[in-house]
This record gives structure tokens, sequence and C-alpha cells, in this order.
């Protein structure tokens, strides 16, 4: 999607490859088989709004899977399946979002091989998800390349789609800033082509006498003072350009900043509202924790998982008060209920005046409900799996087209795989 509307196609390219790879948007998942309510409102829910509001790439990253379980690689097809039902199911839009897998886009590891080629050790030793995961699966074999070099892969991910903009939690963010810091040393080692400055200026001149005075005059403004008005209505001048070739629009974006030809252009964290959605023992809901209830889970056993739930430990006898901030069910009510249901179960609980089973039912009807709507869509999956596997198909070889591109200016700009 590019914010130029009305634009030719060719400014739409432009548009994409350069500044407005802003409105581009790259996420994946691990595939470990079906997804949880945690996954619901951490991130498909964002993906759902999301993909309407953004040219938005979400894929399954199995390549990653390989980086902490290699031994056990034998259900990562299978996962990966599971887990694009899920999204269909979550309401993810094949129509609206390219939906893919991600070793079906061999480019994500061609790319991977060339940044890690110019990748200091020192940056992947950093990444502070290294010693700590580490740590966490000290009963796994990590010392890989494979484990030292997956935010490396990330960055692939991200770059090999010029994407802008990658919705993370807080604790991704190192990662993204390690993908920009990637970028940039890549466009330094090979955006400056010889001769750079004097194609540039001759790049302006093809612009016309009156669009190149002006964006001379907006390069000055933004190189002199710091202009960032000036920046952006450079960039927009550049993005209407129809006489430009997408390298010559490249230089020129590069040339404006002071900088070479932007061959990768740097990502932003998005930083998305993502809950802390608490499981059934009201720690973080996760599958090492045992306390999940699925997306597609059955509506007996949801209301089995919340009718057994631990609560508040002091209400012992169906009389004695509890505390709402020590029960792992109002946690639940957090998420799920509306402000009338909070202080009735607030109330109710500080009381005695309602007891733990009449407090979780209405969790249950709103989980029960929320669940029926995935549950109905995720039928026509289920049924024919050959539709899974075509939007998988489509959405790799749609992001594959867009991937090879950026493969063929990377390779040209190395000096590698020419005629």
């Amino acid at each position: 999607m590019c914010l130029y509307t009305g634009a030719s196609e060719k400014q739409k390219d432009l548009c994409l490859s350069s500044n407005d790879s802003n409105q581009r948007i790259v996420s994946g998942m691990r595939p470990t088989g079906r997804l949880h309510l945690g996954h619901l409102h951490g991130v498909l829910n964002n993906w759902v709004q999301l993909q309407h509001e953004y040219e938005c790439f979400f894929f399954v990253a199995d390549y990653h899977a390989l980086t902490t379980n290699y031994e056990h690689s034998e259900s990562i097809d299978q996962f990966s399946f599971e887990t694009v039902v899920d999204w269909l199911a979550a309401g993810v839009n094949p129509g609206a979002a390219t939906v893919f897998v991600q070793s079906k886009v061999p480019e994500h590891a061609e790319l991977h091989l060339m940044l890690s080629m110019i990748a200091p050790l020192a940056w992947l030793e950093r990444v502070p998800s290294y010693k700590d995961q580490q740590q966490k699966l000290h009963d796994r074999d990590l010392a890989t390349y494979g484990f030292l070099g997956y935010p490396l892969l990330q960055a692939a991910d991200i770059l090999i789609y010029r994407a802008g903009r990658v919705p993370v939690g807080a604790d991704q963010v190192a990662h993204v800033e390690l993908t920009r810091e990637i970028a940039r040393r890549f466009n330094h080692v090979y955006g400056r082509e010889p001769g750079f400055e004097e194609q540039a200026e001759a790049a302006v001149k093809k612009m016309g006498k009156k669009a190149a005075r002006l964006y001379v005059e907006l390069r000055r403004e933004y190189q002199e003072r710091g202009d960032a008005e000036a920046l952006e209505r450079a960039r927009a001048l550049l993005a209407e350009q129809q006489n430009l070739s997408i390298g010559d629009t490249e230089r020129l974006f590069g040339y404006l900043e002071g900088s070479g030809r932007i061959i990768l252009p740097e990502p932003q964290s998005m930083l998305a509202e993502q809950s802390k959605m608490p499981g059934l023992d009201g720690e973080k809901m996760s599958k090492s924790y045992n306390n999940t209830i699925g997306l597609r889970e059955d509506p007996a056993s949801v209301e089995s998982k919340i009718r057994t739930m631990q609560t508040d430990p002091a209400r012992v006898r169906r009389n004695d008060p509890g505390n709402p901030d020590n029960c792992p069910v109002f946690a639940l009510h957090e998420v799920y209920s509306d402000d009338d249901v909070r202080q009735w179960a607030t109330e109710g609980c500080k009381t005695a005046g309602i007891g733990c089973v009449d407090c979780k039912q209405p969790l249950i009807d709103s989980i029960n409900s929320e669940q029926e709507i995935i549950r109905q869509r995720a039928v026509q999956f289920e049924d024919d799996p050959d539709l899974v596997h075509a939007v998988i198909a489509e959405g790799s070889e749609k992001a594959r087209a867009v991937a090879r591109e950026t493969m063929e200016e990377v390779k040209a700009a190395v000096g590698i795989g020419g005629r």
C-alpha cells in the first residue's frame, strides 16, 4: 500500500522500494503447534488490524524453529500448517496480507548468507537474548552457528522485503536495532559505488529543470539546516518522478541524506501493545508452563479448565472473603470482562457475596463466545487442507517475487551473479 494514491505503477514500485517502505510490515511466528489465547491477544489481533492499514507480510518462521530444535524437526511441517490454520481462523485475510512459509522463499536464506559476510561476530554475541536463551535452554545443544546467527536471519527476514516497520514487543527491539545496523553497514560497504556523486548529479538533471531545482534546494535545506520538512518534501518529489530508473531514484534518496545509494532501507520498531495474557495459573500463558487455552479448544474443555482454576487461597469456604489481586481468575477478568462485570466480581469476592464458581461463569461464557467465531472459521480449512496449502503456495510465490527483486539489487551492488 503506497501513501501516494493515484500514482502510476512505476511510482508505486519506487514508493515501496524507498522512503515509503514505512508502509510495509513484516512479522513472523515460529511453528510450535496449535496456538493459544496468548498468541491471539498478544499478536494475532494486532495483525488483523494492521493488515487493513499496511502492506503486510506474515510468515511461518520454520527455519527459525531449527535453531533450537534441529534434532526434533519431524513435526515442523505439520506445525506450520496448523499455525496457518490458526491465523486464518483468527481473521488474518490472505486477500489483505501475504501469508507464507519462510522456507518456501529461499531468498531469505540467500540474503542471510550475504549478510553473514559483513556481520561482525561481536554484534551477534552481544544480542541480549543470545546468552539469556543459552541459560534458559541449557538442556539443548546451542553451540551452533545457527543459534548464534538467528538474529541475522531475522534481519534477512525483514530486509528481504525492505520493510520499514516491524511490530515487536519491548524484548525484541534489540533485534530490530541489529537489523538497522546491518542495513547501515551493507549500504555503507556496497552503496558507495564508484562515481556515486557524479551519477547522482546526472540523475538530478533527468528530473527536469523545475523538479531538479526544487530537489537541490530541499537537499540544501535538509543538509545545512536539518529541516525535516524539507526532507519529506524531497522524498515526495522523488516518488513522483516517472522518468527515473529505480537505481537513479535510490541514488537520489541516498544523495539527499548524505549517504550512498540506499539498497536496504533501515526498519523501525513498531512497539505493539502486547497485553500479558495470563494463563490458568496467573503466570504468562505459555506452553512451557502448561497453562494454556487453545485457540480452537472444545467448549467443554474450556469450561473444565476454567472450573478447575485455582483461586485466592484465602477463600477456603464459600463465605470467606477474598482478594481479587491474589486470584488468577480475576487476571482473566481483566482481559475478558467489561467494567460492570469486573466491579461485580471484585465486590462479590471481597464481601463473599458470590462464590468462586459464580465468578468463573462469565469467563467461561466470554471465552467460549470468542472461540466460537474462531472455531467456525476454522471448519472450512480443517475440512479442506488443500485450501490452506493453496493459500501458502500463493502467498509464498507473491513473497518470493518481492524477495527476488531485492536479491537482484543486492547481488548487483555486491558485484556477483551477473551475466
